[in-house]
């Protein structure tokens, strides 16, 4: 490059001169970026930062401790003189054989029992004699003598009644073979009889059934005993009742929804037949204002019309299942208590049974029956209305001509008759 610069006739540049100090501060540069290490990926800037410290020196192999800091302060020995032990001889009062022991204590502590002498807990045992034994506690021989119970109660001093340890020390050779259910059972039963004979109400006596100790410990046997094979089959069937539980919680979760639909379906309903009885009342309502507002027609008309409709439609019991034949001597919903009333009276009137057997000729016989009795109640009804309305139009008859007399039967069957004599029309027209 130099050389070029000479040829174009172009300025060298000002090159810095070499001193130490500048070879020194370029190799100091370097060595810092040698020594700069960078921040592995993934390691979080605070980790990193624990590894070097303010130096960039790495991190000590072993912990060191150059700080001042909260430190417990170290024991001064040398200041006080140095209390005397001495191996001491002790007795401990559980035993009863005077065994002496030895242990260091210091010479200044007084001599004071054992302390762990007050773990040493004895159990009550009772005890009997021969007399309570012959009176109380006899059984069969072929089951408990005297000597095997006084063998039981002997360990049970021995070892503080722990069955399982006294099962094993049982003298077999002497006393015959007893399982640790026996010994239970003879115990509680010998302590049991004897609480009961001196009178001890603050003691419990606890009954111990044997056969059911017998049994669970031949089910737990068995449960230990079980191959691979037997347990897999167990495993297998109890997944096999967790499905079937799950089955029937879905079962019913669906029969829950089902009874929620139709009770949702049964609400409509009736809120539609509510709606519908609303619209037929307005309805009615409103027919009831045409006919007030139209001219009445007369209470003959009525009546005739009632005659029509007279009779008792009973119900046919056909295709609604299993039904007794008495149900349709039963009177219909639509007839009102004033028929029923009548009925009954008209069935006094003609002494007639009101409830006969319901024989199927005798089921028609008697529908037909009170159906001609209810025509017959409405006929006798629209008779006296007519009776009514035939008084009243002869009195109307008479206000409106004074001096002439009518004779309704006479003038309905002759209206071609005399003077006073009137129209069909004429009647009609009066109404």
């Amino acid at each position: 490059m130099a050389d070029v610069r000479d040829i174009l006739d172009l300025e060298r540049p000002v090159t810095p001169e070499l001193t130490k100090e500048s070879l020194l501060t370029k190799n100091k540069k370097i060595y810092e970026k040698k020594l700069a290490v960078k921040r592995p990926e993934g390691m979080h800037r605070e980790v990193f930062a624990l590894l070097y410290n303010d130096n960039k020196d790495a991190s000590p192999l072993l912990p060191t401790d150059t700080g001042t800091g909260y430190k417990q302060a170290k024991a001064r020995l040398g200041m006080k003189k140095v209390r005397r032990w001495e191996w001491a001889p002790f007795v401990n009062p559980a035993r009863s054989d005077g065994a002496v022991f030895h242990h260091w204590k210091r010479t200044s502590d007084e001599q004071k029992e054992y302390p762990f002498a007050k773990f040493n807990k004895q159990l009550e045992i009772p005890s009997y004699t021969m007399t309570d034994y012959n009176a109380h506690m006899k059984t069969h021989p072929t089951k408990w003598t005297k000597p095997q119970t006084d063998h039981l109660f002997d360990l049970a001093k021995r070892f503080d009644v722990r069955f399982i340890i006294m099962a094993d020390r049982w003298d077999r050779a002497n006393y015959g073979s007893k399982t640790v259910e026996d010994l239970k059972e003879r115990y509680y039963e010998v302590v049991g009889i004897l609480n009961k004979v001196r009178g001890s109400p603050e003691k419990k006596i606890y009954l111990f059934d044997a056969d059911h100790e017998r049994r669970r410990k031949e089910q737990l046997k068995k449960l230990f005993d079980r191959t691979p094979k037997q347990i897999e089959e167990e495993q297998m069937l109890l997944n096999e009742l967790k499905k079937i539980e799950a089955r029937k919680k879905e079962r019913e979760r669906k029969t829950q929804d089902l009874q929620k639909l139709i009770s949702q379906a049964d609400q409509q309903q009736t809120e539609q037949q509510q709606q519908q009885a609303n619209a037929h009342k307005k309805h009615d309502k409103k027919l009831k204002k045409k006919i007030q507002q139209q001219p009445r027609p007369s209470k003959v008309d009525s009546v005739v019309n009632a005659v029509e409709t007279a009779g008792i439609k009973f119900t046919d019991l056909r295709g609604t299942g299993v039904s007794l034949r008495s149900q349709k001597m039963k009177l219909p919903a639509n007839v009102g208590q004033k028929k029923a009333k009548a009925l009954e009276q008209a069935l006094q009137e003609f002494k007639v049974d009101p409830n006969p057997p319901p024989i199927e000729e005798i089921c028609v016989a008697f529908n037909e029956l009170r159906s001609d009795m209810v025509l017959l109640c409405e006929l006798r009804t629209a008779l006296a209305t007519c009776n009514f309305e035939l008084e009243s139009l002869k009195h109307q008859y008479e206000a409106l001509c004074p001096g002439k007399t009518l004779n309704i039967p006479a003038a309905l069957a002759n209206p071609a008759g005399e003077d006073c004599t009137i129209d069909a029309h004429d009647v009609s027209g009066l109404v």
